[in-house]
């Protein structure tokens, strides 16, 4: 079945839903969507001759799902890639945790016959989320010089539509 619309869940406020345990009894969630995000850091190891730092950040509350952090990152790190050869670093800095649910409701003729309405509306885990608070770093990338400063601000603009909230680019030069 097809994701939900990410704007049934990214500006509700929300308390983190997490409690994940070994012990099946002490756990509320019984199965946890897998990961899709797996590399958070990405590049370059030596960040010390990397000078200029430009940073993404939030500026209001979201959840930030899995999918979007994924998206996100595969288009930087092949437009880093490609252009840069390796001299850049890249981080991702919000970690995916929060579980999300949803109550499927049928719709239709015969709809009322085929669910249980509220009764046992706990729902069904369906993907996982990161918790976003207004001043969040959310990815922060490391490039050598001014032209790629500027290569790097145009690609991170272009991400923006994929974000659930209003960012804003940081921008740090270490000299």
């Amino acid at each position: 079945m097809a994701l939900r619309k990410a704007n049934s869940y990214s500006k509700k406020k929300v308390g983190a839903f997490t409690r994940k345990s070994s012990v099946k009894s002490k756990a509320y969630i019984k199965t946890i969507p897998p990961k899709i995000v797996t590399k958070f850091n990405m590049g370059k190891d030596d960040v010390s001759k990397l000078k200029h730092r430009l940073t993404l950040v939030s500026c209001e509350n979201a959840q930030l799902r899995q999918n979007a952090i994924e998206s996100c990152r595969q288009y930087l790190h092949k437009g880093l890639d490609e252009k840069f050869m390796n001299q850049y670093f890249f981080k991702i800095f919000p970690y995916p945790h929060h579980v999300q649910r949803e109550n499927r409701m049928l719709t239709g003729a015969g709809a009322d016959r085929m669910q249980t309405g509220m009764q046992l509306s706990f729902g069904v885990s369906m993907n996982i989320a990161a918790i976003i608070k207004p001043e969040d770093k959310l990815f922060l990338i490391a490039v050598p010089n001014e032209k790629a400063v500027i290569f790097t601000r145009e690609i991170l603009n272009k991400i923006k539509p994929k974000l659930p909230c209003r960012t804003r680019i940081d921008y740090k030069f270490l000299g």
